[in-house]
């Protein structure tokens, strides 16, 4: 160095350099996070919303106009929480309590929205929120159940990161349409959805309960198997759903 000058050469300058244009890297990439945050957050609602309409469109009964009511209820007792604004809940949000773990979910809200579907007045639908580790995501989706919650009308995700060609097949139309119609309850009133080690058998006991498995993606199905078993439970959806059915 001479004259308070850097040399070309000098080590100094190269590392000055480099962190220079580091330093203008990260604010790029920090104000274009911050400039596409309200686009992306967009388009992960028109997703979630695609997602819900789908099931909705599966109400069996024909054709009629149908009215959607969101409800927040509380988790631990199943009644309805009037006083939060089911629009503006944000259920990661509101993740505090700890979960048991059948899901490895770690916490979990103790709210959540749900979604009473009606036709002539009548439920007909029930749509509930969903999530659950996958082998290398969190899930999230939607489980649309008749309105005596004993059968499946529709099972779709809207977010995961699951290895594509395997586990990502959760995504593909043909197997997600296999849950319609499965049986939700076994006879002593306990979550029996699942997804089998290979192509269900028909003439086996279980076959209303089950789904053939995805080839090559034993972790995301037992992932998938767990979600529903626990939001289905006792510590998810469970008392919300038996009150629906004392009614």
């Amino acid at each position: 160095m001479s004259d308070g000058k850097f040399s070309n050469d000098s080590p100094s300058k190269t590392i000055l350099v480099t962190l220079a244009v580091c330093l203008v890297g990260a604010v790029m990439v920090a104000g274009s996070a911050v400039l596409l945050k309200p686009a992306h957050d967009a388009n992960k609602a028109r997703e979630r919303q695609a997602r819900l309409d789908e099931i909705i469109a599966g109400i069996p009964g024909g054709a009629g106009a149908v009215a959607v009511e969101a409800r927040v209820i509380d988790l631990a007792s199943g009644r309805e929480v009037a006083s939060i604004d089911a629009a503006r809940f944000d259920a990661r949000r509101a993740v505090r309590d700890p979960a048991r773990d059948l899901a490895q979910i770690k916490r979990r809200a103790r709210h959540a929205v749900v979604y009473l579907v009606r036709r002539d007045g009548r439920l007909r639908l029930v749509i509930l929120p969903v999530h659950g580790r996958g082998f290398g995501s969190m899930i999230y989706g939607y489980l649309g159940l008749s309105g005596d919650t004993r059968t499946v009308i529709g099972l779709s995700f809207y977010e995961h990161g699951e290895t594509p060609g395997l586990g990502a097949l959760i995504d593909d139309r043909d197997w997600l349409g296999r849950w319609r119609g499965k049986t939700v309850w076994d006879d002593d009133g306990k979550p029996a959805l699942a997804i089998a080690s290979g192509v269900v058998d028909p003439t086996a006991p279980d076959a209303h309960h089950r789904v053939d498995g995805l080839t090559g993606a034993t972790w995301t199905s037992r992932g998938v198997t767990n979600l529903l078993h626990f939001w289905l439970g006792e510590d998810g959806f469970g008392p919300f759903l038996r009150r629906l059915r004392e009614r």
